[in-house]
């Protein structure tokens, strides 16, 4: 097929980030996008369906299914890493949890030189993508593509969860996206009627009937095409098909912290012993693409549950699931409406910390958390869990690619564990979790603990545990980081350092990961993305 040169822009990955760039930048009807997906459409029923992300947990059709390279720091395990491959990416199979961060974190950024990036710069961005179920105020918005609401249904695990929390010592929080992020609450979500609201629902669909977005999917990218310093083009395939498109304005990558680096890697611009290694030509030889990666290691409490209230129990029943799909279909209500985790908190692992370090959930199901997989069965018991998460971790691990063929998936090498300070952290929170799960609130529910079980106590014995069982958040971030100093992979406006006509925009860039789920600050970081690339087109 020839080149085509029909287009502005060329934004590469449909995901959390992808589909608000193709949104804003074909608003004002001026510019021509060309988004390209290596996914399908999102049009399997399951994702759809809140609960349903079990179910595209470890589906390839929709799903990358990608694992970590055998990681020494915990014990030589494979932990999975699931990343949307469908229209809306991640914001297509997560939890659905809308969680921004601490303000704090935003501020750190523009300590390290990340000029725009302080809280008060990126408010007015989180702020813009809302529609908020409570209303506009200092903090929130309304009227955005992007749903906000409460969950519909509030599970009596739930409401004992934050009453054992208030029990425990911490306070209550009704807005963790409000003033302050300490203290423990219900979780808000991306839902509207009991359905999920990604960013293909909210921003691509209206997008989609622009005549100057154009969006391919089941399009691999291959490569980004440089002539010099300067990215010309992308090369894809569709099917046997290989295709140019040579934009007048920019090349995007949207394609998340794996893929982001992966292309760039595979279009020679990485480190540069890498990419001989691959017999790939070196455009830039950029020790940072790919390196620093921080992810939210996450470990879980799992206790049987004295009463049948749990997912566990509705799907061992023909009965209680067959009530269960009837409710949801004709109310929209009950288990399959709920996000995974209904409530939560936030709260420091000891008090000479600034701010939380540690997020917790209740989990209404229980599963085996030893092989790393949390989306296998769930137990044969009534079960349930509560999680332990490490918000700012020290240890750091690296996308490489591990061939020159672009369908290979990338080596993800993580070191979860690899910082004697983020093991101290999560054996503190694993402590302070198991008080909460003990207070007089949910005695009626708890009953003897599964994992780690009460024979773990020793530090020595509970770093085991850390070891074989926990997993991940599936918050990778950091792996072309933003800033000014050597080893930063894009600058603050995210175009790349040293090249021209090609930006980085998802979670890869954040400088430091933010204090919680990672989706919300992924579409604020494209919200704000898009102003900074239509102000260059206009030359303000």
């Amino acid at each position: 097929m020839p080149d085509r040169t029909e287009f502005d822009y060329v934004i590469v990955g449909a995901g959390s980030a992808g589909c608000v760039l193709a949104s804003r930048l074909t608003e004002d009807g001026r510019h021509r996008v060309l988004l390209l997906e290596a996914g399908g459409r999102d049009t399997n029923p399951w994702i759809h369906i809140p609960l349903g992300y079990g179910r595209t947990f470890s589906d390839p059709k929709v799903n990358w299914c990608y694992s970590t390279e055998p990681d020494p720091s915990c014990n030589g395990r494979r932990i999975v890493q699931p990343r949307g491959k469908v229209l809306g990416g991640s914001s297509s199979i997560n939890g659905m949890i809308y969680i921004r961060g601490n303000a704090a974190d935003y501020d750190h950024w523009r300590q390290l030189g990340n000029t725009g990036w302080s809280y008060d710069d990126v408010l007015p961005y989180f702020r813009k993508s809302e529609d908020q179920a409570r209303g506009a105020d200092d903090f929130h918005g309304t009227g955005g593509p992007l749903v906000i609401s409460e969950q519909r249904d509030f599970h009596p695990l739930a409401r004992a969860h934050l009453a054992a929390a208030v029990e425990a010592g911490y306070p209550l929080n009704p807005d963790f996206n409000g003033a302050e992020q300490e203290g423990f609450g219900r979780y808000q979500v991306n839902m509207r009627n009991g359905r999920r609201w990604s960013t293909a629902r909210g921003f691509l669909r209206q997008a989609q009937k622009r005549p100057n977005l154009t969006v391919e999917t089941n399009a691999y990218a291959n490569r980004v095409l440089f002539e010099g310093r300067r990215a010309v083009g992308v090369e894809y395939q569709v099917g046997d098909d290989i295709r140019v498109v040579r934009p007048k304005g920019e090349v995007i990558l949207c394609l998340g912290s794996f893929n982001s680096p992966q292309l760039l890697q595979l279009s020679g611009v990485g480190p540069g012993a890498l990419l001989r290694e691959h017999g790939i030509d070196v455009v830039a030889d950029m020790p940072g693409v790919g390196a620093a990666m921080e992810d939210h290691y996450l470990v879980r409490t799992v206790y049987r549950c004295k009463q049948p209230i749990t997912l566990n129990d509705v799907v061992a029943s023909k009965f209680k699931s067959a009530g269960m799909v009837l409710r949801y279909a004709f109310q929209r209500r009950g288990m399959l409406a709920m996000a995974p985790v209904p409530t939560g908190g936030f709260f420091r692992s000891d008090p000479s910390v600034a701010s939380p370090d540690i997020q917790t959930h209740i989990v209404l199901f229980s599963t085996s958390g030893k092989s790393g997989k949390q989306g296998a069965e769930l137990h044969d018991f009534s079960g349930m869990s509560s999680t332990i998460i490490l918000l700012r971790p020290e240890s750091r691990g690296a996308v490489e690619i591990g061939s020159a063929d672009p369908r290979a998936a990338p080596l993800i090498k993580s070191q979860y564990l690899s910082s004697p300070k983020d093991q101290q952290t999560l054996t503190r929170g694993v402590r302070a979790v198991r008080n909460i799960m003990r207070q007089p609130a949910l005695e009626p529910f708890v009953g003897e603990e599964i994992e780690p079980g009460e024979d773990v106590q020793s530090d020595d014995d509970m770093l085991e545990y850390l070891r074989n069982f926990g997993n991940t958040g599936f918050h990778p971030t950091g792996t072309c980081r933003m800033g000014v100093d050597a080893t930063a992979v894009v600058d603050p406006r995210l175009r790349v350092h040293g090249l021209d006509g090609v930006r980085v925009v998802d979670a890869s860039v954040m400088p430091s990961i933010s204090s919680g789920n990672t989706n919300a600050p992924t579409i604020m970081i494209a919200e704000k993305a898009a102003d900074m690339i239509l102000e260059d087109a206009r030359g303000v």
